[in-house]
């Protein structure tokens, strides 16, 4: 039985978790200055400072996990966004690469980038609630959730950062463009391509498909073409995949009912 990313991926969060907390028993007698793990104490702003303090001092990466929705009492006053602000900081050398899930991207900022000199690359992904900063690949801040509520991680141990460099390598790697998004212009035509990818994904006849569209059988097959184009899929079952991979259709729960495949 094949393994989904997302329990690859929720394992090996789990790993590094188990990292972090036996760093911590290990270092828990040397003074905050020398150790490896630290709690970031104080509230959102003080994660906000520490993470200001990281970009300032990055010199080659800087990699970004965006997906944890933030708490009520850590929004940001209105017309500000401290996040993208700090991200503007980085010096012209600094790579950056944000990763984020469907729901979480924000396109102003995706449009925003490509019109910049050095833009940072995005990618999406299907993550698990968490929030990561890490830079130079040495150092990283992490928020996650816990049973006590919100922890704030500052992380310089070598053993961990191995641990989040070759997860973040990995989820980036697979993760979709977010250039390669696909805006379909208004809102009605976005809701007819929806209704398009998830006939295609069902396997769904072009008649049946028409006809529950109200749209002749040629125009139907025009817009699969158009959409097929639009998400670089060479097949009506990839341009399926490729549509779940973009976050633009659920995730199948199961196989497709009676066991028929998409047409090709």
């Amino acid at each position: 039985m094949s393994t989904r990313p997302e329990d690859e991926l929720e394992r090996a969060l789990l790993e590094v978790r188990a990292l972090i907390e036996s760093t911590v028993a290990i270092h828990r007698d040397q003074s905050v200055r020398e150790q490896q793990i630290a709690t970031v104490e104080g509230d959102y702003s003080a994660v906000l400072d520490c993470a200001l303090e990281l970009i300032d001092g990055a010199t080659r990466t800087i990699d970004i996990v965006h997906a944890r929705m933030q708490a009520s009492d850590e929004q940001p006053d209105p017309g500000s966004s401290p996040e993208r602000d700090l991200i503007y900081r980085a010096g012209a050398s600094v790579a950056v690469r944000l990763l984020t899930s469907p729901t979480l991207l924000d396109e102003e900022y995706v449009h925003e980038q490509l019109r910049r000199e050095h833009p940072a690359a995005i990618r999406v992904a299907r993550l698990p609630p968490l929030q990561a900063l890490l830079v130079d690949g040495t150092s990283a801040l992490v928020v996650a959730e816990s049973a006590v509520g919100r922890r704030a991680s500052l992380i310089r141990a070598p053993e961990v950062m191995r641990t989040l460099n070759a997860l973040f390598s990995s989820v980036w790697s697979n993760a979709v463009p977010a250039g390669e998004r696909i805006v379909f212009g208004d809102r009605d035509r976005a809701a007819l391509a929806l209704q398009i990818l998830g006939a295609l994904r069902a396997g769904v006849t072009d008649e049946v498909a028409a006809r529950d569209l109200s749209v002749s059988v040629r125009t139907y097959r025009r817009y699969v073409a158009e959409i097929m184009t639009l998400l670089g899929a060479n097949s009506r079952f990839q341009a399926g995949v490729r549509a779940a991979e973009l976050g633009l259709l659920p995730a199948p729960k199961g196989p497709v009912p009676g066991g028929r495949g998409p047409r090709q």
